[in-house]
């Protein structure tokens, strides 16, 4: 099963999908924890690439280009492996960021983002955990960590704003795979309730 996380910055989607991957492992579930982009050597040098510099570093075309090469051999040397030796798969983050953060918010080109993922990708996820947040306390939240990933971040709360507002429509548009989480509650809570759902997920297949 290939499950994942997407959420604005600050969310909370990270330290969820390694509690899910800690939870399932304790059930005795064989679980792949990954992360996008990244989560193979040649889409790691990617992630360098897109999350650190200027918000102006690249034009919203050539990130739909470079998150696309990155995913590409993510799925050729992660997730498909994985998924084909019974495995599950949890990552932080897949597709939907790009339809967002690149087909959402500097113009509209999802459209863009689509065609390239149905071109180069194919897949989409068994299930995908939105957790979901206030823009302004998330922002907070991610600023806070000061870490060198922050080039979306620094493009500002209106941004965020209008992330929360795509996540939640993408949600709606695609109901049979997408499970909306209140990411305001306490950490334990959060988890709790994304355990109980994966896991009716796993049995129903």
């Amino acid at each position: 099963m290939f499950i994942t996380f997407e959420g604005i910055d600050g969310s909370g989607k990270s330290t969820q999908a390694r509690r899910l991957a800690e939870a399932l492992r304790g059930l005795g579930q064989d679980v792949v924890l990954t992360r996008e982009p990244g989560g193979s050597p040649g889409a790691e040098e990617i992630r360098r690439l897109v999350l650190e510099g200027p918000p102006d570093r690249w034009s919203a075309e050539t990130e739909i280009l470079l998150f696309t090469a990155a995913r590409r051999d993510h799925m050729e040397r992660t997730i498909l492996p994985a998924l084909t030796a019974g495995r599950i798969v949890i990552s932080d983050r897949f597709a939907d960021s790009t339809r967002m953060y690149q087909g959402l918010s500097r113009g509209d080109l999802r459209a863009t983002v689509d065609r390239l993922h149905d071109l180069m990708i194919g897949r989409e996820p068994d299930l995908t955990f939105l957790i979901d947040i206030d823009p302004a306390t998330g922002l907070a939240r991610a600023k806070g960590r000061n870490g060198h990933e922050e080039r979306f971040e620094d493009m500002g709360l209106d941004m965020q704003r209008r992330m929360r507002a795509g996540f939640l429509a993408l949600a709606r548009e695609n109901a049979s795979r997408f499970r909306v989480i209140d990411g305001a509650r306490a950490p334990d809570e959060v988890a709790a309730e994304v355990l109980t759902l994966a896991r009716a997920a796993l049995l129903s297949r």
